[in-house]
């Protein structure tokens, strides 16, 4: 966390951070619910998700009338085109009234796309677009999960068209499924008994919520370049499908109530209602994906989504033992373990594994492997990779881009001191092997 914190903050943070853990099970996870709720507020305090929520919108704005003329064509050539109406009507339920003129709008836009019109620049242009939405929602929910690689330009393709092309039809088939089953004659006999009849109800206002958070959990496992699990996409689907749906009630007793705004801001508050509730929509969306990523590293609840501070005694020790753990899982033939997998034996923060792992690979010591998540291997036999070079890959790691130990002019007796600290590590690790550490660890 930052040096600025308040003492309030300092104080949460030794409550639920404390020296020694409470006996109860009950009460261990309790305080981790209470760890991952305040570091999620905290992150959502700090700007970062709040940033990325107003870019989404104005990409969203220039992108929703394409977005949805791909999905519109696509279920018009099943003739379920009259399906998507429902959706966007649904998403603009909030909006009241001015939602239903904001709807119909858009769907004249989309009845006026033509492609034979537009040409083939015209439809590329328009793909383009599509695609560019989809890829900066990727770049957002890559920045929650911290991983800086992006997916190649082919995979976007083929898989960004697939959702979006696939996606509108499977969504009409499960509501298509869903009304099927409501209107059977079956469910109509059991309407007319109790408690039946109260529980399908109930069960009608409550798919709503179900279908959001299904959606979200598809996006939460999907959207993010890394392998995200099913448990904990689920669990960020449940809270931020559920903020969903409250918030778009919230939000329509707001509009309701907003007159003062419409006689200030004229026809021009139809729009600013608009922005509102798209972002809204998508801070709630990431923030899921946020609790997401801290229910499935807990390691990095501590760490500052700004960046970390750690000693360099600690990368080194980190060091070693990542390529201990590397180096004997290559000696026994075992499958490689991916960044998740050290992160877990390690259980050290996820962002910190990472960036030793990139200093190591960046010094050919290790290398990753060709699967999906990928693992890690030595770069070279165990036997000429030296502890020394591990050591020096951390010392000297952002040297080359930043500021280099020979650019600093040292007077005589200085540069003897810092030259016999190199000389001690270089004699103390004289020799030794990574296959030294992995031998040491099977006897």
């Amino acid at each position: 966390m930052a040096d600025n914190r308040s003492s309030i903050q300092v104080r949460v943070e030794c409550w639920l951070w404390p020296d020694e853990l409470p006996s109860s099970s009950a009460q261990i996870t309790l305080l981790k619910v209470l760890r991952i709720t305040y570091v999620s507020i905290m992150d959502l305090i700090g700007g970062q998700l709040s940033l990325r929520a107003m870019s989404l919108v104005y990409t969203t704005l220039l992108s929703i009338v394409p977005l949805l003329a791909l999905s519109f064509s696509v279920l018009k050539a099943m003739g379920a085109h009259n399906e998507i109406e429902p959706f966007l009507f649904q998403f603009l339920a909030p909006l009241g009234e001015q939602g239903v003129d904001i709807g119909n709008n858009i769907i004249g836009f989309i009845e006026n796309i033509k492609v034979g019109v537009l040409g083939s620049l015209g439809l590329g242009l328009l793909i383009y677009t599509v695609l560019s939405l989809v890829q900066k929602i990727e770049n957002a929910f890559n920045m929650i999960w911290h991983v800086e690689s992006t997916r190649s330009i082919g995979e976007r393709f083929s898989s960004y068209l697939s959702v979006i092309l696939i996606g509108p039809v499977i969504m009409v088939s499960a509501l298509g499924m869903t009304a099927t089953v409501m209107s059977s004659s079956a469910v109509s006999y059991f309407m007319a008994i109790e408690p039946f009849g109260s529980l399908i109800i109930m069960v009608t206002k409550l798919l709503p919520y179900v279908m959001v958070m299904g959606v979200f959990t598809f996006i939460y496992m999907f959207v993010p370049n890394t392998r995200v699990r099913f448990g904990a996409a689920l669990i960020g689907a449940l809270i931020s499908g559920f903020l969903w749906e409250t918030s778009g009630v919230l939000f329509a007793t707001f509009v309701v109530n907003s007159t003062k705004y419409t006689a200030i801001y004229s026809s021009f508050a139809v729009v600013l209602m608009l922005l509102i509730w798209l972002y809204i929509s998508w801070l709630i969306l990431l923030f899921g994906s946020n609790l997401a990523f801290y229910v499935q590293n807990p390691s990095s609840l501590r760490v500052s989504r700004e960046g970390f501070e750690i000693s360099n005694r600690v990368k080194e020790r980190i060091a070693i033992t990542l390529m201990q753990i590397i180096g004997s899982r290559h000696y026994r033939g075992e499958k490689p373990l991916s960044l998740d997998e050290l992160t877990g034996k390690t259980e050290v923060s996820h962002m910190v594994v990472r960036y030793v792992l990139t200093k190591l690979e960046m010094k050919n010591l290790v290398l990753e492997t060709n699967d999906v998540p990928p693992g890690y291997l030595p770069a070279k036999s165990l036997d000429v990779l030296l502890l020394r070079d591990v050591i020096k890959a951390i010392r000297s790691a952002e040297e080359e881009l930043f500021l280099s130990a020979s650019e600093i002019e040292l007077t005589p007796s200085t540069l003897q001191i810092t030259s016999s600290i190199d000389e001690a590590i270089d004699s103390a690790l004289s020799g030794k092997t990574v296959r030294d550490l992995v031998i040491d660890e099977t006897d």
